[in-house]
């Protein structure tokens, strides 16, 4: 489920603070050294560091 329009603007990672891009049903976070991917559930993105995936 894509998320709203414009809201991908104002997002960012809780950890880094970099900007978010959105994939599948992931927020990624585009810093080069977090890396960090936040669940998106039924089209609310759930941006607590303790939720996300670490990359691989």
């Amino acid at each position: 489920m894509p998320l709203e329009a414009g809201l991908l603007d104002i997002l960012a990672c809780p950890a880094c603070h970099s900007p978010l891009k959105e994939q599948d049903t992931e927020l990624t976070c585009t810093g080069h050294d977090c890396g960090l991917a936040y669940p998106v559930r039924d089209g609310i993105p759930v941006l607590l560091v303790d939720e996300a995936r670490r990359p691989a």
